[in-house]
């Protein structure tokens, strides 16, 4: 018997636990009930044969749809609401690569090609 449990005796208390009936929320469930948005990835599929295709399953709750309306998303549904928003960040990640790339000189060089066109010319692309 713990020390707790011995002060407890001597003082004639009697440690009653009571059996917990609260059900744990949910991440979404919590951020709604915070008045947080909430957004995230439940699966990602990626096609084997090509596996730059694939595709994601998102789960949101209507405070997360509410701010993309708010900042301009459209749609005819809320998952082509959040499908373009989806989309957008799509976007801006291949853009960020892109300029990080044509910042960088050593990547530049990577990727650019020069063809002779003779007479002391070139192409550069």
């Amino acid at each position: 018997m713990g020390i707790t449990d011995k002060l407890k005796s001597m003082l004639g208390k009697k440690e009653t636990k009571k059996p917990s009936k609260k059900k744990q929320l949910s991440e979404k469930e919590l951020a709604t009930k915070n008045g947080e948005p909430y957004v995230t990835v439940l699966s990602m599929e990626i096609d084997k044969d090509n596996p730059s295709n694939g595709a994601f399953e998102l789960d949101w709750n209507d405070i997360f749809l509410a701010r993309l309306m708010k900042a301009g998303y459209q749609g005819k549904t809320d998952n082509d609401i959040v499908d373009n928003w989806f989309q957008s960040v799509c976007r801006n990640v291949v853009m960020e690569n892109f300029e990080n790339e044509q910042a960088d000189p050593e990547l530049r060089k990577q990727h650019e090609s020069k063809r002779d066109l003779g007479n002391g010319r070139s192409e550069h692309s």
